[in-house]
């Protein structure tokens, strides 16, 4: 029975990573908010010990900052730490992509056709956690079927930071547009087109570095007084 216990300590911090890191993409913990892991241990009902795990792996992925003796805090929002991420994340889901088509059984194709539904729906109703997790369960399918850790790890390190951006400025035109993307690289999955695939999913990534493009631009003019 001993042997059990490093596993549910993994368990918890994992379970505390997940709760404060999606907390953060929402904003219910804005930019600059101060996070202290008793506060955060109270109220996920957790002990200091996962909480203080999950808030090092959080600063170490860029979402939380902290400068010891003084604070540990939510980070700003920067776009040109997005537009980085977002760079990294599309290269990662392109090579997912590739590698991935020749391996799609029909039941993956019917994975992402109901996820791509479920994001076209949840996006016209304007319920935008539940378009920004279908569109997570659509690239997941290629990202689990192309069977790379390393893949799979760097667009779960880089993917919220995009997220937490995406949350802010989630815009109902340009979301139905990659519904309509979504569903031409669907269609080059089950042709079998790993080349097609590869380049709507660029395609449909490259959206969100020019997102943060254009959220740096509106804060340099916001700064500069113009209007």
């Amino acid at each position: 029975m001993g042997a059990l216990r490093p596993i549910q300590r993994t368990l918890l911090r994992d379970t505390a990573y997940a709760a404060i890191r999606d907390a953060i993409v929402r904003g219910e913990l804005p930019p600059g908010d101060p996070v202290r892991d008793a506060d955060l241990a109270e109220r996920l009902g957790l002990s200091r010990a996962p909480v203080r795990e999950a808030l090092a792996r959080l600063g170490e992925e860029g979402l939380v900052e902290t400068k010891p003796q003084s604070y540990t805090r939510v980070t700003s929002l920067e776009p040109r730490a997005v537009r980085e991420a977002a760079v990294v994340v599309r290269a990662m889901h392109e090579l997912a992509a590739r590698a991935a088509v020749p391996l799609l059984t029909t039941e993956d194709i019917g994975s992402m056709r109901e996820a791509n539904a479920r994001f076209e729906s949840a996006t016209r109703s304007g319920a935008v956690g539940e378009a920004l997790r279908a569109d997570d369960e659509l690239h997941d399918v290629l990202v689990r079927a192309c069977g790379n850790r390393a893949v799979a790890a760097t667009i779960a390190r880089y993917t919220p930071l995009i997220r937490r951006l995406e949350w802010r400025q989630f815009a109902e035109a340009s979301a139905l547009e990659s519904a309509a993307l979504h569903e031409r690289l669907i269609d080059a999955c089950a042709a079998k087109d790993a080349d097609e695939a590869a380049r709507t999913t660029a395609q449909i990534w490259r959206a969100l570095e020019e997102l943060a493009d254009e959220t740096n631009e509106a804060d340099e003019t916001d700064e500069s007084g113009m209007v």
